[in-house]
């Protein structure tokens, strides 16, 4: 399957996902906005576990990629803490929650569409900071994904990830809501074995293209070497 294709189809599934207010569609309060302001804040890259501050330094007056992380969250609240925030997504629904927020909330926040694979429009060493919750689990690939987000940081700078466990990918979403955790899948996975490939069944499913990648792939050390 062609990569613009999975590009074009998740990002279809996901202004779904916006319509169907899944979490990580709903932006911050109005509350949650005005506490970051004074400085009150945190922000999340997986489902319940805040991020600890001190991974992320001072952020007031940074320059923030919010990387495949629309939807109103993260960005918003960066960026009432003082942060330059650009926030890249694949989902133009997923942004329009990030400009209603900045809208809503005098906010200055970027927003710019693409594929986190390809981030053409930032200059190399731009960025002091990358945010990138559980979303690299949405491209077949993860190389290019850590190769982008090493050029477009300046040198010394972070990048702070979330990730899916790949085990997870071994249970069927069935058995897991039933309680049972019996191994039907082989890793590395891919959510379209569930149609054997099967594009125009898969589409009938309305969920995104999902891999499970590996742990190298996920832990890249050279990575980890250059930022650290």
């Amino acid at each position: 399957m062609k990569n613009e294709d999975i590009v074009n189809y998740n990002r279809k599934a996901w202004n779904k996902y916006v319509d169907e207010k899944i979490t990580w569609s709903i932006p911050v309060s109005h509350e949650i906005v005005e506490e970051a302001k004074k400085g009150n804040w945190n922000i999340v890259l997986t489902p319940i576990k805040t991020v600890p501050k001190e991974r992320m330094g001072r952020v007031k007056g940074k320059r923030i990629l919010c990387l495949a992380s629309g939807g109103g969250q993260q960005g918003p609240i960066l960026a009432a803490a003082g942060a330059n925030v650009t926030v890249f997504d694949n989902s133009p629904k997923q942004l329009k929650q990030d400009k209603l927020v900045a809208k809503n909330e005098g906010l200055r926040i970027n927003t710019v569409l693409g594929d986190m694979r390809e981030l053409s429009a930032f200059e190399n060493q731009y960025f002091d900071l990358i945010i990138h919750p559980v979303s690299n689990c949405f491209v077949p690939e993860l190389e290019p994904v850590w190769k982008e987000s090493y050029r477009v940081l300046k040198l010394g700078g972070s990048l702070l990830s979330g990730f899916s466990k790949p085990e997870m990918y071994l249970f069927t979403d069935e058995d897991i809501e039933k309680g049972k955790l019996i191994v039907k899948n082989k890793l590395p996975y891919c959510t379209l074995e569930e149609t054997k490939g099967d594009m125009e069944s898969y589409s009938k499913t309305g969920n995104t293209i999902e891999y499970s990648h590996t742990l190298e792939k996920l832990y890249p050390t050279k990575m980890a070497t250059l930022l650290y």
